[in-house]
């Protein structure tokens, strides 16, 4: 196989993760708090040994995008909204990991905790405790809850240290190998959901253009194997 069938598939490659990523995306038009996600190319320069140097596509690296999505009222007394940036810390088996994804409930013990059992953690990175009987909950702008006018926690907003050390780890939820620190400038609302900010129109329209560079990309790699396989027959007479 020759430079230029080498060059294609490493960029075939590529546009399959796209691909994969587009799909993901699509799949999560509805999903409460998620993050689109996209695939960034790069240049990976070869040097070859007597010969001109060999550049190809490299596409491992994912970018998160951060935009804010749409709020959607639920009225629910544990649904929370933030406004700005950053992420809700949240306690998993594997760690502390973020989200944006606000929708929890008491557990038996009165910790918030979101659909999977995961605990909410507070500005000081401890479990939000409502007591069973609190009465009415209140939420602040600034993220402290209350019951019957007296302070119940508040809760953190956090973000990663770096931007780009962020990583998803399924679901809403997201790492930051390189540790969070407060965020400031949101705000939280009560009784509303932030949506997913996935925008329909765009990914279908990216998925369809990332389709056409693969197939050109596979009838060359098919005109290709027919020249060769051309040119080996020829020999072989």
């Amino acid at each position: 196989m020759d430079a230029a069938a080498y060059v294609t598939l490493t960029r075939q490659s590529g546009l399959m993760r796209e691909m994969q990523v587009v799909a993901h995306n699509i799949a999560n038009l509805s999903t409460t708090g998620f993050r689109r996600e996209g695939v960034i190319f790069a240049e990976h320069v070869a040097r070859l040994q007597d010969a001109p140097s060999l550049s190809m596509a490299h596409a491992d690296a994912r970018h998160i995008d951060l935009s804010q999505a749409g709020l959607v009222q639920t009225g629910a007394a544990f649904d929370f909204a933030i406004q700005g940036p950053g992420f809700f810390l949240i306690e998993t088996p594997e760690g502390e990991r973020l989200t944006r994804a606000g929708s929890f409930t008491p557990n038996a013990e009165g910790e918030l905790v979101n659909a999977d059992g995961h605990r909410l953690l507070d500005q000081g990175a401890a479990p939000v405790f409502v007591p069973p009987d609190a009465g009415p909950v209140a939420l602040g702008a600034d993220g402290t809850l209350a019951a019957g006018g007296q302070p119940l926690a508040r809760i953190g907003l956090w973000q990663p240290l770096d931007p780009n050390d962020l990583r998803h780890q399924g679901g809403t939820l997201f790492s930051a190998a390189a540790g969070v620190e407060p965020a400031e400038g949101a705000t939280l609302l009560q009784g509303a959901l932030e949506e997913s900010n996935v925008n329909p129109v765009a990914e279908i329209a990216r998925m369809v253009a990332v389709q056409r560079a693969y197939e050109l990309g596979q009838g060359f790699l098919d005109r290709e194997d027919a020249r060769l396989a051309g040119v080996i027959q020829t020999l072989g007479r």
